[in-house]
């Protein structure tokens, strides 16, 4: 045994993380090139002879490292076949439903049942007495889960590429007026809008219990609440200045939002186009709004998101950034108390505004994701 392969077996036979069969290994190997015999091992480390035999006599046939692994084709034979397997797996990927059962998605249990029931009829007479474990193993192996779920939306817009490549352009188009100093321009004004509905006015029906030291570290607000109805938040925001324009009502249908482009028009020098993304929301495309729009010719543009591509407007960031501030653990008396609040929040984020910029760039790769 070289001093290099020595160092190695010390290391391994002091781990904390080796397999214990080599950690074992290891010891019996160093203790037997230390010149101690085959009994004295045994009863050292509390076995016996025959294992400590066969530990030494793998180190001298194949080598001292490669005894510590192993010998392929050990362990007990499998009594499952594969076409049995395979079998198990296609049931694993089909419905209970679909079978003849009320469940919506297996259990092992459910599995392990059905393929019990069914595995003689089917051929497969080797898993008769297969159990949950076992049908767990299987299922591990081929990394299939049918006990989980997760969720996917379905592209339904034909033109989602198009769409979303409009979109993007138009934050291209802020990059680039930004560089070049144009922050805020007398020509063109460029808004991402959306609403953020069913905000809920919540009260309290106990006092909030403020922390205390060494006591009670956080806030205690009580489990029963009076709802009092919800809000929607209209908002849009300037990607150039970064400043939000809002306004919160009892709800968001065409009334509010003419009212919310009224607003705009008010705020913004006449001539100046106002460019907004926004998605395709009924009240965004109603007759009411088009009636609006004909009375200011040339003053809007609208640059609508793919259906289920609310992802691409970023005021959606400033709702979820919202959330988590300002509307977390939120308790109001009334409907007007929350209007106020929020009102005096976009007043705070206007005092110091963030420009919101978008970081995911037009490629390739992006449009032939849209494409699919």
């Amino acid at each position: 045994m070289t001093q290099e392969t020595a160092a190695i077996l010390h290391g391994v036979s002091n781990s904390r993380t080796e397999p214990m069969q080599r950690v074992e290994r290891a010891r019996i190997l160093i203790a037997f090139a230390g010149g101690n015999t085959i009994s004295g091992i045994a009863r050292q480390f509390g076995t016996n002879r025959m294992k400590v035999e066969r530990c030494v006599n793998k180190a001298i046939q194949i080598g001292v490292m490669a005894s510590l692994n192993d010998l392929p084709g050990r362990g007990k034979p499998a009594k499952i076949p594969e076409d049995a397997r395979a079998w198990v797996l296609s049931l694993a990927c089909q419905k209970p439903k679909d079978l003849g059962y009320s469940y919506e998605m297996w259990t092992t249990r459910l599995l392990a049942g059905h393929v019990q029931g069914h595995c003689i009829a089917a051929g497969h007479p080797s898993l008769a007495q297969l159990s949950r474990g076992t049908v767990s193993k299987i299922l591990t192996k081929s990394k299939i889960r049918p006990h989980k779920m997760v969720y996917y939306l379905k592209r339904r817009d034909p033109e989602f590429a198009a769409k979303m490549t409009q979109v993007l352009c138009v934050y291209e188009e802020v990059v680039l007026l930004r560089k070049a100093g144009q922050n805020e321009s007398s020509m063109m004004a460029i808004l991402s809008y959306d609403e953020n509905p069913g905000i809920q006015v919540i009260e309290n029906t106990a006092q909030d219990m403020p922390p205390v030291h060494g006591s009670h570290p956080t806030w205690a607000l009580d489990y029963e609440y009076i709802r009092h109805g919800t809000v929607s938040l209209l908002a849009g925001i300037d990607l150039l200045t970064g400043k939000v324009h809002g306004i919160v009502e009892d709800r968001h249908h065409s009334r509010e939002f003419i009212g919310f482009l009224k607003m705009l028009d008010s705020q913004y020098p006449p001539g100046t186009r106002l460019r907004m993304i926004l998605d395709n929301h009924s009240a965004h495309i109603s007759k009411e709004t088009r009636s609006y729009l004909a009375t200011v010719p040339g003053r809007f543009e609208f640059i609508f998101t793919p259906t289920h591509g609310s992802w691409l407007n970023l005021v959606e960031s400033f709702f979820g950034k919202m959330a988590r501030t300002m509307l977390r653990g939120i308790r109001v008396t009334s409907k007007a108390e929350l209007k106020e609040r929020i009102v005096k929040y976009l007043a705070e984020v206007n005092g110091a505004p963030v420009v919101f910029r978008w970081k995911y760039g037009i490629d390739s790769n992006l449009i032939a994701g849209a494409s699919l």
